[in-house]
């Protein structure tokens, strides 16, 4: 079965290719009846600590708030509490929570909101081959 890549040409795949399925399906989480803490949903210990250290640094202020900033990406969400608190939040939080990309819903939000791009090229070669 040949097959087109991204830039258009057809191609064969070799065999350990053709062993693997190029179906794909999204997981169904199903939400606990429990509304988890907010302060379970991320841990920020290494963030504190690494904040403490630069705020009690001698760095100037524009130099202190790049590092804070920098410090935000040792954060660490667990995704499963936050889908937990989602399916329990009003809609609005709801909406904020879509639209930070805590949760995705579906597939046309996560491209609305910039977090998944398509080429038209691309996404009509996927319905032509899968459908909609």
């Amino acid at each position: 079965m040949k097959q087109i890549n991204l830039f258009g040409q057809e191609f064969a795949p070799d065999e350990d290719q053709q062993k693997y399925s190029s179906k794909i399906e999204a997981p169904i989480y199903e939400p606990k009846n429990k509304k988890p803490h907010l302060l379970e949903l991320v841990d920020k210990t290494k963030y504190q600590r690494l904040s403490r250290e630069i705020e009690s640094s001698n760095l100037e202020s524009s130099e202190k708030q790049f590092l804070l900033d920098a410090a935000a990406r040792h954060m660490v969400f667990n995704y499963e509490k936050i889908a937990d608190y989602y399916a329990h939040a009003s809609l609005e939080m709801q909406h904020l929570m879509e639209k930070s990309a805590l949760v995705i819903i579906d597939f046309e939000k996560a491209v609305q909101y910039g977090y998944v791009k398509l080429t038209e090229d691309i996404r009509n070669q996927y319905l032509e081959d899968y459908g909609e």
